[in-house]
């Protein structure tokens, strides 16, 4: 009697989760501004939790000097994570900035790479890479604070989708190369 291996069997949980995040992407891509709020109250309760860790580091902080500063800190966080809870659509335009600063600065990036690797062959997709990047950083920026409307969400929804497609094909492929050997 022959049984197959167990790796010869696509993994179920991981066909689920990425069904469920193909089908989360794909809403999220359908209603952007819905998503980047979903995503600016996490990202609230993120730093409220950042805030609390230092209100509690505090307590094993030695001199008054370095308590002050963690509550100082945590009281930052607090402030920062109320205003993003209370007004989430405020979050979210904040969060486009970041966004398009951290692509501008990736794009910088990428190209100050291929002007270092120009001679290797495949590098001018570092370039092509770059720009674009700066393009898209340069597009949010100046369609701000209208394009807090479909950015943030728009991304997330973008990256929930590959997620799920990676957690959806992954156990498909392993399937698929166990029952060829």
């Amino acid at each position: 009697m022959t049984t197959s291996p167990s790796h010869a069997r696509p993994n179920a949980w991981s066909i689920g989760l990425g069904a469920l995040l193909i089908l989360s992407g794909f809403v999220a891509i359908a209603f952007p501004l819905l998503a980047g709020i979903a995503a600016s109250i996490f990202f609230g309760w993120l730093i409220m939790l950042g805030g609390v860790t230092h209100f509690v580091y505090a307590w094993s902080e030695r001199g008054a000097g370095a308590i002050i500063w963690q509550i100082l800190i945590g009281v930052v966080y607090v402030i920062a994570a109320v205003s993003i809870l209370l007004l989430p659509a405020s979050g979210v335009a904040a969060l486009t900035l970041i966004l398009a600063f951290y692509i501008a600065v990736e794009g910088i990036l990428e190209i100050l790479l291929f002007s270092r690797w120009h001679r290797l062959p495949g590098t001018s997709w570092f370039l092509v890479d770059g720009i674009i990047s700066l393009l898209l950083a340069g597009l949010i920026v100046l369609r701000w604070p209208s394009s807090s409307a479909w950015v943030v969400g728009t991304l997330v929804g973008i990256s929930m989708l590959f997620s799920g497609i990676a957690r959806f094909a992954a156990p498909m492929r392993r399937r698929k190369l166990a029952l060829q050997i």
